[in-house]
């Protein structure tokens, strides 16, 4: 996913702001709902420097937003406090400034590099828009294609005008082919992209990924976005608890949908963790030119799944995918312990 038009920065400035002021729009505004947790800041960010997203900035980010709240105990417990490498011995070396790899079922955080560091999340950042959507729409329902998405910047699933998708298509749309169109159709679907960006930083807020900002339902980049590796870790396994993002991040291709002239064809996915890696179920990676490359993915051996996330990495010189799976071959090899900290349930 390439970097998005400077116009989105201008657009959702506002909307930003009020997810920091922790006013996010709900999807359903007369349902009762109790406030997401409320966070104690620390005077001074344990972690200097890395309360923001590193320069230099996006072209997007036209309008000056303040760093999230630090937290004044590190999420997930002390042991995730620190701000490099953390773990036993033996880690392999990766390239990515931050990751963590983490038991996906009981939560254990086996090691991580700057797990609570913020950074751009490019397109790792559909699982919360998938988390959401799953929540708010069934997966029957059906939205119709407009001749907005041809216009959408970035990486593309192929929706157009009076294509008629269903949101479990559109789910696939997303999640294989990274779809910045498949983002768009959602969020309307959902009340348009103010709503919905604001219900995703509520949503983040809600499960304990108090590093993480939405500017864009897609992860093109805009003022104020953020997340770390440890909510990036945390966001997709909360997404996999919900049936139809688990059963779409591992697909393969799927039959989609054509519109107007434009016949049907197949979607494929272009996740090379999931494809190359023994055991890998899905995964989901991203890149804007001010995030880097992201990743995100699971796998399973002899009845054990991790997790693993890395964020503001590069392709040379051992791509993102092989560096997930150095981080995964040594999770599997280590036996069950008590680890260096937990995945938080909400």
């Amino acid at each position: 996913m390439r970097t998005g038009r400077a116009a989105v920065g201008a657009a959702v400035g506002a909307l930003v702001l009020l997810c920091a002021d922790a006013r996010a729009v709900r999807l359903d505004a007369a349902a009762p709902t109790a406030p997401p947790p409320a966070v104690v800041a620390a005077t001074t960010p344990t972690c200097p420097g890395q309360e923001s997203p590193p320069g230099p900035p996006a072209v997007e980010e036209t309008v000056a937003v303040a760093p999230l709240p630090w937290p004044a105990e590190p999420v997930g417990g002390p042991g995730l406090g620190g701000c490099g490498d953390l773990g036993p011995p033996g880690v392999p070396p990766v390239g990515a400034a931050a990751y963590v790899v983490a038991d996906l079922d009981d939560g254990t955080v086996l090691a991580a590099r700057a797990p609570h560091a913020r950074h751009r999340p490019a397109s790792t950042l559909k699982m919360l828009l998938a988390l959401l959507a799953a929540r708010a729409l069934g997966p029957d329902d059906v939205v119709e294609g407009t001749a907005d998405e041809l216009r959408v910047d970035g990486s593309k699933a192929g929706i157009g005008p009076g294509g008629r998708y269903t949101v479990r298509q559109l789910m696939a749309g997303l999640l294989l082919n990274s779809g910045n169109d498949a983002a768009q159709v959602l969020a309307r679907a959902m009340g348009g992209t103010e709503a919905t960006v604001a219900a995703m930083c509520d949503v983040a807020a809600e499960l304990g990924a108090h590093d993480t900002r939405a500017a864009t339902p897609s992860g093109l980049d805009g003022p104020g976005m953020a997340m770390s590796a440890y909510d990036l870790a945390l966001l997709f396994r909360d997404a996999l608890r919900e049936p139809l993002v688990a059963e779409t991040i591992g697909l393969r291709a799927v039959p989609f949908p054509g519109y107007g002239d434009h016949p049907g064809f197949t979607l494929s996915t272009t996740e090379r963790l999931l494809l190359r890696y023994p055991g890998a179920l899905g995964s989901k990676s991203g890149f804007t030119d001010a995030a880097r490359h992201t990743l995100v993915g699971f796998a399973e051996h002899g009845g054990r799944r991790l997790v693993v996330a890395l964020m503001r990495g590069e392709q040379r010189p051992v791509a993102m995918w092989q560096q997930a799976a150095a981080l995964l071959d040594w999770g599997f090899a280590q036996p069950p312990g008590p680890g260096i900290g937990r995945l938080v349930d909400p």
